[in-house]
């Protein structure tokens, strides 16, 4: 399990990161910083819930380059564009397999949230 103390607390009844055996499975991120959002638009808040993203996998010993397949939520599909520039940002030249769609709502009254799937033998 991961040290959940470096941690901000989820704002639902979940994990925000597990293991099974070689995969790791991270919950939904938001742009949550400190337990607020982060200003600046979708862009903030896909920079923001990439890196806090990046901590629960480091708790684990991986990295966003381990990441095999995401999910972006998004409240406004006029925003795929902003959002997969700081997404490029994040992941560099890794490109994990992806979806994307647009939903009514997100927790937070946030425009974006990413979860993930990694591939991270235990045995390295």
């Amino acid at each position: 399990m991961c040290n959940h103390d470096a941690m901000s607390t989820p704002i639902g009844p979940y994990t925000p990161i597990v293991r099974a055996g070689d995969l790791l499975v991270v919950s939904g991120q938001l742009g949550l910083r400190d337990g607020a959002m982060v200003s600046g638009g979708v862009a903030a808040e896909t920079t923001q819930a990439l890196a806090n993203m990046a901590t629960l996998l480091a708790t684990e010993g991986a990295s966003l380059a381990d990441v095999v397949k995401t999910t972006v939520l998004l409240r406004h599909m006029r925003d795929f564009e902003i959002m997969n520039e700081a997404y490029v940002a994040a992941f560099g030249d890794h490109r994990p397999a992806r979806s994307a769609f647009a939903v009514a709502e997100l927790p937070r009254v946030a425009l974006v949230e990413i979860e993930a799937w990694a591939h991270a033998p235990l045995a390295r």
